[in-house]
């Protein structure tokens, strides 16, 4: 490598590491494991030698590594050295010392670096991978702050986070959002995992995670575990049912969550854009339970059927539709947040033997 090309590469290192975090240094060693590997695959892979990569200048020198050992016990040509050799390479020498002998390597310096070329960008890219890979996966389970960059035909949403971008696909948007480029945004960084490309990087706005997080950013009492959230259930951007629960009777577990003049839950709804969230009391027994996640109708009684996972709800006339709600979505969040089949039905409904 000739010098004022060696300078050129290390600049380009150095800007590399300012723009992708990656290190100068992880970097060299990359590279000098490339051309160790470029140069045996050109002089044979029974050569011990080392790459090394000067940290000032980046001229590249190549190193036979051999041990000294007495003239007459020669044997490996590639791995040792005979004494008188070595004397001539080196004033004092001990018989078992280690020595490197410079290379001249002009023809692997003009061919091999290009040669492996390839090597290096696709080891850089692995290094860039694992950067990428580390920095998200640090926050998985957590919310992440993003711009929107772009919105491509497929309604994918492209969203930078400190200089890296993912995809919030349409699966994971919540209906009650509007996407606009240039805004900031919120969004759950619910799985982060390798591959053999590019870290898998799943963002979502829909995710049950996104409002556990968003309660515990807003609701200080929750943080620090006083109140803890024992179940999240949502339909994103229409309506969300969360338990909460405190060892402390001293608490108002549901006052704390709403906070003063509703502020703390107007913050988390403007969040979620109007997504409705019934606050429930979690409950030791089953019953009382699912009776509370039922709000806000009125139960008039719950037996549960452990063989059956299902609890039969009983409610007046009046309360039916209540109980069930909309096209069934109040009695499918109470399923998923009680984890059991809700079964409900009215107490004439009942004597009549249905």
């Amino acid at each position: 490598m000739k010098s004022k090309d060696a300078k050129i590469f290390l600049e380009a290192l150095e800007e590399l590491e300012k723009e992708k975090g990656i290190s100068k240094e992880s970097l060299l060693s990359t590279v000098e494991q490339a051309l160790l590997a470029a140069y045996k695959k050109n002089y044979g892979e029974e050569e011990n030698v080392e790459v090394e990569i000067d940290r000032e200048t980046g001229d590249v020198k190549i190193y036979e590594v051999k041990t000294v050992v007495p003239t007459e016990d020669l044997y490996d040509a590639a791995i040792e050295i005979s004494y008188d050799d070595a004397l001539e390479i080196k004033k004092r020498v001990k018989i078992g010392e280690v020595i490197r002998i410079e290379v001249n390597c002009e023809e692997f310096r003009r061919n091999a670096i290009q040669n492996g070329k390839q090597i290096v960008i696709q080891k850089v890219r692995e290094a860039e991978r694992e950067y990428i890979y580390d920095r998200f996966k640090v926050k998985e389970h957590d919310i992440i702050n993003g711009i929107i960059r772009r919105i491509d035909e497929r309604k994918n949403v492209f969203i930078e986070f400190d200089g890296i971008e993912a995809i919030l696909p349409p699966v994971e948007q919540s209906p009650a959002d509007t996407y606009r480029v240039g805004e900031r945004i919120k969004v759950y960084l619910a799985e982060v995992e390798k591959t053999n490309k590019f870290p898998k990087i799943v963002i979502s706005r829909k995710h049950e995670g996104l409002l556990r997080k968003l309660f515990e950013l807003e609701i200080p009492e929750i943080t620090s575990g006083l109140i803890e959230i024992k179940g999240v259930a949502r339909e994103a951007g229409s309506r969300a049912k969360v338990a909460v629960y405190s060892a402390d009777p001293n608490i108002d577990t549901v006052g704390a969550c709403i906070g003063q003049k509703g502020l703390r839950i107007k913050n988390i709804v403007n969040e979620l854009n109007g997504e409705k969230i019934d606050i429930v009391v979690w409950k030791e027994s089953v019953e009382e339970f699912v009776s509370a996640v039922l709000s806000p109708a009125k139960v008039v009684s719950v037996e549960v059927v452990e063989e059956e996972n299902t609890a039969r709800v009983i409610v007046d006339n009046s309360q039916l539709s209540l109980a069930i709600g909309k096209n069934g979505q109040n009695a499918r969040l109470a399923a998923k947040l009680t984890g059991m089949r809700v079964d409900i039905k009215t107490a004439d409904r009942v004597e009549e033997g249905e």
